[in-house]
């Protein structure tokens, strides 16, 4: 018999993932990433630089991604810099702030 806990995290769990691979749509969708599956990007691969390769234009595409999306307003986008690490850091922050 599960306990209540093991099955709460176990639906924590499975929310997180569906959250990951919806955000890994959405991201490729944006930023018309045409010879890019969502299988292509790892959790916790880079976006910017060496992993996904974004730039600061794709930066901003995904600023209006949160707002639009999940209703989430980045007022300082020095903030952008942390949340758009990896679909990790950015499937955290959108499960804690999301008003949608």
């Amino acid at each position: 018999m599960r306990t209540p806990n093991k099955t709460l995290n176990h639906f924590i769990r499975i929310d997180m993932e569906a959250l990951q691979q919806e955000l890994k749509e959405k991201i490729i969708a944006v930023l018309n990433l045409e010879d890019v599956q969502p299988s292509d990007i790892s959790n916790t691969d880079a976006l910017f630089g060496d992993g996904l390769g974004l730039d600061s234009i794709d930066a901003l595409e995904l600023i209006v991604l949160l707002d639009k999306d999940y209703g989430i307003k980045l007022t300082d986008p020095k903030e952008g810099k942390h949340i758009f690490q990896s679909i990790d850091t950015m499937s955290a922050y959108v499960e804690a702030n999301r008003t949608k």
